[in-house]
């Protein structure tokens, strides 16, 4: 018995129709469906010549226009078009053809005018709006054969639209401190100048997140696999990931109820009033600067422990904990009280410096199904050398 061809048949519909010249070939489908709302009935949808048709192989419409679309609209809600005439009747309208001892209908779409971003969104489920709108932008969509690189751009629901999507980078050749691993988590010593994980799929710089990909089975189909928390790009030191979705709900959790301490150096210009002190003021974000953070009564509590360690009267050494962890804490807090950290390009407009004088240090939770651990990583030894600059 032979193998049914689906778009075969479909072709051979169509030049029943006389829509396709009988020299057409299969390849001439594009964007090609078929559905089976009920029984025996078939419906489907292809477009041909930058026109999009309806295929209804049905024994009971009994050439009724209405019951067509009533059927149609079962499968595809909302369609606007009109019924193929018999072509073979002369002085009749009719609309079924026989085809294999039942009748065909072909039903043309009319095309509908939608935005870019909107009409790939609904050809590509997969990716979101957001990553659709930058592929766009940078020229990886064409509409037609022709570059389009605005979202808003007008297309008709039938156009040909082709995504290349770029090669995602290769950095099995990257590496990072390993301070700790074991069946459930991985810590490393993150570099300064190294993303926790990238802020969309067009990044091409290597992340933390990528490096983790390759231990971990915890996100995998995201950009942030093994992720439970973060540093911002400039801050180095200690960073752990989940190997496990297990861990990640564990380890997640205590970041959530704060019974992770986390300790902090900084290099911070000038001198603290106080050697020691608690900073207790709520933060919010700055709505001149959308990026950017703010001390703000109407924000969100934020509560940051201090302590001077070193200082040669320019600059200070300083230990800080966070005993909450909102966005740019450490670097808000100590911006407020006059000493911002060294480097801090965002919050800091006094010196330049060569990097952001931040380090994580330590880090203390407990490990998914095991005992609570400390794990630190030194601190850098630029840091001791700024005081003494």
């Amino acid at each position: 018995m032979a193998t049914r061809n689906p778009r075969r048949e479909a072709l051979r519909i169509l030049k029943d129709f006389k829509i396709a010249p009988a020299s057409a070939t299969v390849p001439v489908i594009s964007r090609f469906e078929e559905t089976e709302p009920r029984g025996v009935t078939r419906v489907t949808s292809l477009v041909y010549d930058a026109v999009r048709y309806i295929l209804v192989t049905d024994d009971t419409i009994e050439d009724d226009v209405q019951s067509l679309k009533e059927l149609i609209e079962t499968s595809y809600p909302g369609l606007k078009g009109e019924a193929v005439r018999n072509p073979n009747e002369r002085g009749f309208d009719t609309y079924g053809l026989p085809y294999k001892f039942r009748d065909v209908y072909a039903f043309k779409v009319l095309p509908k005018t939608v935005r870019l971003d909107r009409e790939l969104a609904a050809r590509f489920p997969d990716f979101t709006r957001a990553t659709i709108q930058k592929y766009i932008k940078a020229g990886y969509v064409k509409v037609n054969g022709k570059v389009v690189a605005k979202p808003s751009a007008d297309v008709s629901d039938v156009s040909e639209i082709t995504l290349e999507t770029p090669e995602k980078a290769d950095f099995s050749d990257k590496e990072l401190p390993i301070l700790y691993m074991d069946d459930s988590v991985i810590v490393v010593n993150k570099p300064a100048g190294i993303l926790t994980h990238s802020k969309g799929v067009m990044s091409d710089e290597f992340t933390v997140a990528d490096f983790f990909r390759r231990y971990t089975a915890h996100g995998l189909d995201t950009n942030r696999p093994g992720i439970v928390h973060r540093l911002d790009r400039d801050t180095s030191g200690v960073i752990m990931g989940a190997r496990t979705d297990e861990a990640a709900q564990s380890l997640k959790k205590q970041f959530a109820n704060r019974s992770v301490k986390k300790s902090y150096i900084a290099v911070v210009d000038g001198t603290p009033k106080l050697p020691e002190a608690v900073i207790d003021l709520p933060i919010g974000r700055n709505p001149s600067a959308p990026s950017t953070f703010r001390v703000d009564a109407a924000g969100k509590s934020a509560l940051t422990t201090y302590k001077v360690l070193e200082s040669d009267g320019q600059r200070s050494l300083v230990a800080l904990k966070p005993k909450t962890g909102r966005t740019h804490q450490l670097r808000v807090h100590m911006q407020y009280i006059g000493t911002p950290i060294a480097g801090d390009r965002v919050y800091n407009t006094k010196k330049s410096s060569d990097r952001l004088y931040l380090h994580a240090e330590m880090l203390e939770l407990t490990l998914p199904g095991s005992e609570r651990r400390t794990f630190a990583a030194a601190v850098p030894e630029e840091f001791h050398k700024k005081i003494h600059a």
